[in-house]
This record gives structure tokens, sequence and C-alpha cells, in this order.
């Protein structure tokens, strides 16, 4: 199918500017630093988006889209429960490789930022959570039924615990500027994770 000339702009301004949003955050990104990635006047990006706020929405589901296509792809591609749970902590031990992830993970810093001053955003990292958290709960209930994960594990709780272990390392990374506690907490999580296997 053809996308129109209105379509590419639109594509090119999320594109260019998903990792400005990500590293700036909403507030911290400005009309010129909009400008200054794509190139574009604020006339035309304004012809394409109605504010700001709509821009945000789509880059964050832009951002997401990617983080959950890369995690998909190395899941799918073994067959064993715990090899798919590890998929997270090597990813995010490794996340320098992956430039969508460098600046940090979309739900950490938009909902660090959205709270209750931009509530479509904070909607949006909210679901973007629950997805994340009923992947990871889908994973361990397939393990418990192949018989490749200890039965009386618990999906949510182990869920929870992976994704605040991932977003607090991170956090961490992030104000210190340096990679020690999120290697340390997932080598932890990988300890953790090989801990329920069958």
């Amino acid at each position: 199918m053809k996308t129109t000339k209105s379509e590419n702009t639109k594509r090119l301004i999320i594109e260019k500017t998903a990792s400005v949003f990500n590293t700036k955050g909403y507030a911290g990104t400005s009309i010129n630093d909009l400008m200054n990635a794509t190139g574009l006047s604020k006339g035309c990006i304004y012809g394409n988006f109605e504010n700001k706020d709509e821009i945000a929405l789509s880059v964050f589901d832009h951002n997401f889209a990617r983080i959950t296509q890369h995690m998909k792809e190395r899941i799918l591609a073994t067959e064993h429960s715990i090899e798919r749970l590890l998929v997270y902590p090597h990813t995010y031990k490794n996340y320098f490789r992956y430039p969508y992830l460098q600046a940090g993970c979309p739900i950490l810093n938009t909902a660090t930022e959205a709270d209750d001053t931009h509530p479509k955003l904070k909607e949006s990292a909210q679901k973007a959570l629950g997805f994340w958290k009923t992947s990871i709960e889908n994973q361990i209930k397939r393990g418990i039924e192949r018989n490749e994960i200890k039965a009386d594990t618990d999906p949510t709780e182990m869920a929870v615990i992976m994704i605040s272990m991932i977003e607090g390392a991170f956090m961490q990374a992030k104000v210190n500027s340096h990679m020690a506690e999120l290697t340390i907490a997932m080598s932890f999580l990988e300890k953790l994770i090989k801990g329920i296997e069958a």
C-alpha cells in the first residue's frame, strides 16, 4: 500500500525525534530541538501534528514498539521458557548496543515525567507497563505448563520483581552515568530466573 507524503513526513518526524524525547523528556524538548532533529520548519511540523503532546504520544508508541519488537524476536528465537526470560537481563545488561535503549527505558522516562501533568502520556506508559507485565506472566505460565518452570512460581510476583529490578537498575545507571549497578542487578536477575527452573 502506497503511503502519502503527509504519512511519510509524520513518520520522519516521529523517527527523527524519538531519541530526543527519550533523552530530554517531554518538558525538556523544545520546538527548536524538533526542528534541529528533523530539518523541518515549525510550520511543517505543526502542519502534521496538532501540538507537541501529539508528537510525544506518537514517539512514545514508536519507542515502545521498537523495544517490544526487539524482545519478541529474541524470545521467539528460543523455545525453552527459562531462556526466553533470560532475554530480558541479557538485553538490558547490553542496552548500549541498541540505539533506542541508550537514552533509557521509554516507560521509565515517560512515567517519571508524565505523572499527573500529562494524563495522556501517563496513560500510554500505564498501558505499556501493563502489556510488559502480562507478556512476562504469560511466558511464566507457559513455562509452568511445559514443566520448565517450577509449578509454585507466582507469575505476577515474578513479573513485578523483574520489571522493578530492570527499571530500578536503569534509573541508577542513568543517575550515576555508569553501568555498575545495572550489571549487578541484571546478573542477580539471571540467577533469580535460573532459580525458578523446574
